[in-house]
């Protein structure tokens, strides 16, 4: 029989202590969660049988077509994630594997992270309101609107918002909705000077708007990369940058003129 050499051994030697950490790397949790298409919300309909939208101080317009906001549904914050989770996640076009302090910048604790989502949201709400009444040039003052959808939290919604509460007061302008009684989704914050930004998990939201009837989706130009990537059949992108063009998109699909694309 041929002798070991001092070259075996050590391999043989490493191969144990290796062998021990790659068992501990799939079964030891990492810093990620997973996360999958969430709920939409249709900003122009009711929610536990009230409007979501009420406006006070001005006229409203019946509307058709829905506006819906989307989300994410995400793993507990408290969730083990191991290696085989990730891996799994990596190569599933309806999960994606997000960083964990991405999904809950404030910690693991249910109660902090549901009142920052809670502040988020009103915050949102709130921003989303003065871009609406501002693009119409509509006073504070003497319009008031109120939002209700509490059990959604985080600011993604702000653009769906303003966009609802522009389609209650005006509508496309002559006469019209703005969805032109399509299912529109989209997602995006926004300023109160009606600036969109990014949100994340934009993949994943598309899946949502799809599923639950979307045929046009309205994404902050900065992520159409993102909204490509597994983007569901018979979906349009149509990328945003404020809200003024939003409004404007939207009239032009509905009245055939030309609409941004990614």
């Amino acid at each position: 029989m041929p002798a070991v050499t001092s070259r075996a051994r050590t391999l043989a030697a490493c191969a144990v202590p290796v062998a021990a950490l790659l068992a501990a790397a799939v079964f030891a949790p990492l810093p990620f969660s997973l996360a999958q298409p969430g709920l939409t919300a249709d900003v122009l309909g009711s929610k536990k049988g009230e409007p979501v939208i009420t406006v006070s101080g001005a006229e409203t317009r019946k509307t058709s077509g829905e506006l819906r906001m989307t989300t994410i549904a995400a793993t507990d914050p408290a969730a083990d994630i191991g290696l085989d989770d990730v891996i799994d996640g990596w190569f599933r076009t309806d999960r994606a594997v997000m960083p964990r302090d991405a999904v809950y910048p404030v910690g693991d604790n249910p109660a902090e992270i549901e009142r920052h989502n809670a502040a988020e949201m009103r915050k949102s709400q709130s921003t989303a309101v003065s871009a609406a009444l501002g693009s119409l040039g509509r006073s504070p003052d003497g319009v008031e609107v109120e939002l209700r959808l509490d059990d959604v939290g985080g600011p993604s919604a702000g653009l769906m918002f303003a966009l609802g509460i522009v389609d209650k007061l005006a509508g496309d302008g002559s006469g019209g909705d703005l969805t032109g009684g399509r299912t529109i989704a989209g997602t995006g914050t926004i300023t109160a000077g009606g600036e969109v930004g990014p949100v994340g998990g934009v993949p994943l939201k598309t899946q949502a708007a799809k599923r639950d009837g979307a045929s046009v989706f309205l994404v902050p130009a900065a992520e159409c990369a993102d909204a490509r990537t597994e983007l569901p059949k018979g979906l349009r992108l149509i990328p945003v940058k404020t809200l003024d063009g939003a409004v404007a998109a939207l009239k032009a699909l509905e009245h055939g003129g030309e609409v941004p694309a990614c």
